[in-house]
């Protein structure tokens, strides 16, 4: 079985990316050890180090579906599941403004 990183590699990998998990990181690691970004990913994945980068809206904000928020309001309006079918075509900002007026 081929060993794709010596144990000097996967320390090395650890240390860096534990001290500062970014893309950056993991690219720059990528070019250093002439392996591709998947890889490295993988490698980080199995040694248990690597965090999943969370997606986040252009406000900063962790997405919400407009399903969830019709949810939320069936929910806070104590309505049974699907009362409100057909509200998650309505544009999200109404939702959002008809959630935080609850």
């Amino acid at each position: 079985m081929a060993v794709n990183y010596t144990e000097a590699q996967v320390e090395m990998m650890i240390e860096a990316y534990t001290s500062s998990p970014t893309r950056e990181t993991v690219e720059n690691l990528a070019e250093e050890l002439d392996k591709s970004v998947k890889s490295i990913i993988g490698k980080l994945s199995r040694e248990g180090v690597y965090k999943k980068t969370e997606y986040t809206t252009k406000t900063g904000e962790k997405p919400v579906t407009k399903l969830e928020i019709v949810e939320e309001l069936e929910e806070l309006l104590e309505l049974p599941t699907t009362a409100l079918a057909g509200l998650e075509k309505a544009p999200k900002q109404a939702l959002k403004l008809l959630r935080s007026k609850i």
